[in-house]
């Protein structure tokens, strides 16, 4: 039997420092960093009307990098959300569209091969010029140029046209059905989707996907960067953001947006900092770290206020991904006697105070995905495979079918080596949940320890020994995206990296045909979920990962300066709390001052 006091005590001792989740590494062939400092003393700008949040610099930023073009180098994280614009948002929290550079984007031909998008007569790049079809057009022509920009794989695999009819309207013409392409690419959410770019700077840059942007790029957000170097990134608003006249917003009551790099801070410093009123907002935190601030600082609450779990769904339940053309990972029944030693309910005592935060899917539980997890198809797949089951002895029992027998230290053992159940994974992240996942293994006799090395992730890429903790970035209005992650066309052979974090290699001739079947099929369709529910219970059979928890941000936010802040209670515009996704715009523009000086 796990001890509960044991597993606390394991949780308790995970040291973490603060960092993004994405800065697993510094990228190669990053633009050398280009400061921008001001040409002339920035005014100052009262405490009261200045947004301050501690964040870092993630592996793949280069500091001056405004351009989103410029890969690896930019990132919407730190502040360049408030540069760019989509045609639309989603509010993962209310299921809807927001329109936003676009007034619609529809499909106009019944079988997804036609979409039309009709812009915004009143939207504005900061140079004062329209954004219109041109810009559009240029953008989409660009990721179909261009194999270094994020959807040159979407726009390469189903675009066939795009078209400028006038200057508000684009028809993009598709070479198949393409029923999710204006969710999945087009309309941001989180830290997925596209962002517009201006065509008249961009064409006019000997390389546009080299030329960084600094401050000079026009963009259509709300704010322009007025300095910026390792330490700090300072934006002040402008007068002139088109989407006040438009009556996308109110407007903003922050004037300045000053991002303070927390990188190689310690949690304690950048927890005090929050506490002595320092920081609005800070990157999201560990549950003890965030349960003590709310404790010294009446001010801060947590999407659940003061209460645990204290944060709210993310996009990225994380799973133990294992090789699967690598043995002895590549037998299902050892694969399923991971998942059976795995005690979710203990998870969810130990680090959640009960929250039912474990999970046995690849994709987070989100309206529709919740609607689809219901649904009697998925239950009985559910109840045939028994994903989320705890049964030491019939782990035991695979173990053994397998050809494994305990050694003399009670470790699983085959021919002289025992089983490497090294969880690979980041302890910044993964500081409280990855050494009470080695603890449930090594008493299910699994040789398990936690790898937070350097080299964790490259493990995870090169598919080594051992298994992966991370997450399934996929899937948040229909599952084909998480489930698709495993089609066999992904599957990479050892010693090649796995793209796009696909590191299972998983390849199945049986599950693709079903895949390939659905994939030209609207969400809504019956014959989508019939096939869905079919793919999900392969996963469920094959146990091709083994799914642990949903995701967490557990964001503090402070409303000494500033209130507003997006809650359980305070859903607002529904989409998702965090300052630095995309839809980080939305959040930091809806603030308003608490009146403290």
């Amino acid at each position: 039997m796990i001890q509960l006091r044991r597993l606390a005590g394991v949780v308790l001792a995970a040291a973490a420092l603060i960092a993004p989740a994405a800065a697993f590494g510094q990228a190669a062939g990053l633009p050398a960093a280009q400061e921008i400092t001001p040409k002339s003393p920035l005014p100052d700008v009262p405490r009261n009307q200045t947004l301050i949040l501690g964040w870092g610099v993630a592996g793949g930023t280069s500091v001056g990098t405004t351009n989103p073009w410029v890969l690896p180098g930019y990132t919407h994280q730190e502040g360049n959300n408030l540069l760019f614009e989509p045609l639309m948002y989603f509010a993962i929290f209310k299921g809807e569209f927001v329109p936003w550079l676009a007034d619609s984007m529809e499909y106009t031909t019944p079988d997804f091969k036609t979409l039309e998008i009709k812009l915004n007569k009143d939207a504005k790049w900061s140079d004062g010029k329209p954004v219109t079809s041109k810009d559009v057009v240029y953008t989409f022509e660009g990721q179909m140029k261009y194999d270094t920009l994020p959807y040159h794989a979407h726009f390469e695999q189903f675009v066939d046209s795009v078209s400028a009819k006038d200057d508000l309207t684009v028809e993009v013409k598709f070479k198949q059905p393409a029923p999710r392409f204006k969710f999945e690419v087009l309309t941001e959410k989180f830290d997925t989707g596209l962002p517009i770019v201006p065509a008249e700077w961009e064409s006019a840059q000997p390389n546009p996907t080299a030329a960084v942007g600094l401050d000079q790029i026009p963009h259509s957000g709300p704010y322009n960067v007025v300095a910026w170097n390792a330490n700090q990134k300072i934006m002040d608003l402008r007068s002139d953001w088109w989407a006040v006249k438009a009556g996308r917003s109110g407007q903003p009551a922050v004037k300045r947006v000053v991002i303070v790099n927390v990188l190689n801070q310690p949690i304690d410093t950048v927890a005090q900092r929050l506490v002595n009123n320092e920081f609005d907002s800070s990157v999201d935190m560990r549950a003890q770290v965030i349960g003590n601030i709310v404790e010294q600082n009446k001010d801060i609450q947590s999407w659940t206020g003061t209460e645990s779990p204290y944060g709210y769904l993310d996009w990225w339940p994380n799973s133990l991904w294992m090789n699967t053309q690598l043995a002895p990972y590549s037998d299902a029944r050892v694969r399923k006697a991971i998942s059976l030693a795995i005690d979710r309910d203990r998870i969810n005592e130990v680090l959640y105070d009960g929250a039912k935060i474990a999970t046995i899917y690849p994709f987070p539980l989100y309206p529709n995905l919740q609607k689809f997890a219901d649904s009697p198809a998925v239950k009985a797949e559910e109840e045939k495979y028994q994903p989320g089951k705890f049964d030491l002895d019939e782990s035991a029992k695979l173990m053994t079918e397998a050809g494994f027998a305990k050694n003399g230290d009670g470790l699983w053992e085959k021919d002289g080596k025992t089983f490497d159940a090294t969880i690979q994974a980041f302890e910044t992240i993964h500081g409280d949940i990855a050494p009470v996942l080695a603890e449930m293994l090594r008493q299910a006799g699994f040789d398990s320890n936690v790898n937070f090395g350097t080299d964790a992730f490259q493990n995870m890429i090169d598919g080594k020994p051992g298994l992966y903790l991370f997450g399934h970035g996929a899937s948040l209005y229909d599952p084909f995206e998480a489930l698709n992650l495993f089609h066999g066309k992904y599957s990479s052979t050892i010693g090649s990296a796995a793209g796009n974090n696909r590191f299972s290699r998983y390849k199945n001739p049986e599950y693709d045909k079903i895949l390939d079947e659905i994939s030209p099929l609207d969400s809504s369709d019956p014959k989508f979920q019939e096939g869905a529910a079919k793919a999900l219970g392969i996963y469920w059979r094959d146990t091709i990962d083994v799914p642990v928890i949903q995701w967490l941000h557990r964001i503090p936010y402070n409303n000494h300066y500033w209130k507003g802040w997006p809650s359980a209670t305070n859903v607002a515009g529904g989409t998702n709390g965090a300052f630095w996704a995309h839809t980080g715009l939305l959040v930091i523009t809806s603030l308003q001052p608490s009146g403290a000086k």
